[in-house]
């Protein structure tokens, strides 16, 4: 990849970038390390991270880009749906798996041929 930039100012740009994120990361550690208790308005946001973060990784897995799906991945939506269904009455990461995969190859090599 070639740039107009120099060696010099790439390194620079590069050393900023990581000690501004350095400081960013450091910002909330320290900050937290600070307070004694943390304020009920951010303990009530901070209890819907790890759902959005969930959902920000296995959203995408369910959409596709081919033609004529109408951009959802059917066999993997099925298999999401069935894995989150055994994951909420068993609680159990290998059943869920199992389960998920299952769901993943017989929709995929059974039924979708058929179709």
């Amino acid at each position: 990849m070639a740039t107009s930039y120099s060696g010099p100012v790439i390194w620079g740009l590069i050393f900023v970038i990581g000690v501004l994120t350095f400081l960013i990361r450091m910002s909330f550690i320290g900050l937290f390390g600070y307070l004694d208790e943390i304020p009920p308005q951010i303990q009530r946001g901070l209890r819907f991270v790890p759902a959005a973060v969930l959902a920000a990784l296995v959203v995408p897995s369910f959409v596709t880009l081919e033609p004529g799906t109408g951009g959802v991945a059917v066999d993997k939506l099925a298999a999401g749906i069935v894995a989150a269904g055994v994951a909420w009455r068993t609680e159990n990461v290998l059943t869920t798996i199992g389960a998920g995969m299952t769901t993943l190859w017989v929709v995929r090599f059974v039924l979708l041929p058929a179709v």
